[in-house]
């Protein structure tokens, strides 16, 4: 995949920094820092993950089994009970 990408100054000043530092070329860079921005995605992502399952927050509620997809036949079932057929 080609990529075409516009800099503003400051980040062409660190894009120059960066390859006379490290003497590897744009390509290079761009491909270090994707994988580096993904890593840290990822491990975030898992952390958040395993926060949520490891509270009580997560399997703290009872209801049927299959809530998840017929959740509009229970809440309208529900408000007809509490309200009266519309």
């Amino acid at each position: 995949m080609r990529i075409n990408a516009r800099l503003d100054d400051v980040r062409a000043e660190k894009l120059k920094q960066l390859q006379s530092l490290t003497r590897l070329g744009v390509s290079e860079i761009v491909k270090r820092a994707i994988d580096l921005l993904y890593r840290q995605q990822d491990g975030q992502s898992w952390e958040k993950l395993n926060a949520l399952l490891s509270s009580d927050f997560v399997g703290c509620a009872g209801g049927p089994e299959d809530l998840s997809s017929r959740y509009k036949q229970y809440l309208t079932q529900d408000l007809e009970n509490k309200h009266g057929a519309g």
